[in-house]
């Protein structure tokens, strides 16, 4: 069994839980949609600055942050969006942390999670997520095409991971129009941030793309806006910087805007 493989185990079990002890009924979408997309749309390589507590991979990457504090020293440094760890097991992180970034940003939302369930797009809506994230290897092709385009209905965006040309090719046959490319392999947690350059040429035009895991310098957010990326999402540098605001203008001065 692949570290994905029993993250999503431990998910399907986390959404039956919460289903039995919740059960939501259908949610009217919260927003016109594609709000993330849009942001990261502007001139330059966006900065989608996340807040999680810790990972698999890297361990606890701060002790006890003050999600309002991060929050608002990322909006000051000039994120264009915000991430938000939701996943417990494994990463900490729990739906209230996305409530509470939503009362106190503007910025579009991503919930970042294992999504493997309709019922955790009705969740998201309910607390304010504007974008959710589909990897392509925790689902087969019937169910990334199900919950992406129930997503759409939802007027969420939906970030579309990949980490390879195959799944690439799949999310593209979803309807994919946000792809993120892990640099991550989420199979043994392998790195390689050379990955995304070489996946770009592969994208068609008016695909966006955002660059995510492994970032930490400028000069990377200006070889990934060199090949043409839209945004970059970096949670680890940032969450372990002393300054947040400031990393995040660092990362943001890469893109040469």
């Amino acid at each position: 069994m692949t570290a994905l493989d029993g993250i999503v185990a431990q998910t399907r079990e986390a959404v039956a839980e919460r289903r039995g002890r919740r059960p939501l009924p259908e949610v009217t979408p919260s927003g016109d949609g594609a709000r993330l997309r849009a942001a990261l749309a502007a001139p330059g390589v966006g900065v989608i600055a996340e807040f999680k507590r810790r990972s698999p991979s890297a361990g606890v990457l701060a002790a006890a942050p003050d999600l309002l504090a991060v929050v608002g020293a990322y909006e000051r440094g000039g994120a264009v969006a915000l991430s938000i760890l939701t996943e417990e097991a494994n990463f900490a992180g729990n739906l209230d942390d996305l409530r509470a970034a939503r009362a106190a940003s503007a910025l579009p939302l991503l919930r970042k999670d294992f999504v493997v369930d309709e019922y955790q797009l009705r969740e998201s809506v309910d607390v304010g997520a504007d974008a959710v994230l589909l990897i392509v290897a925790a689902l087969d092709q019937e169910d990334l095409v199900r919950l992406h385009d129930r997503a759409t209905e939802l007027a969420l965006d939906a970030l579309v991971e990949v980490h390879d040309a195959e799944e690439l090719r799949r999310a593209l046959d979803a309807g994919a129009r946000l792809i993120g490319v892990n640099n991550r392999d989420l199979r043994d947690l392998s790195v390689d941030v050379t990955r995304t350059q070489s996946l770009m040429p592969l994208v068609p035009d008016g695909v966006t793309v955002v660059s995510e895991s492994g970032i930490s310098t400028a000069e990377q957010v200006r070889v990934l806006a060199a090949a043409g990326v839209d945004g970059v999402l970096v949670g680890e540098s940032l969450m372990r910087s002393g300054d947040p605001a400031d990393a995040v203008r660092v990362l943001s001065a890469g893109s040469g805007i």
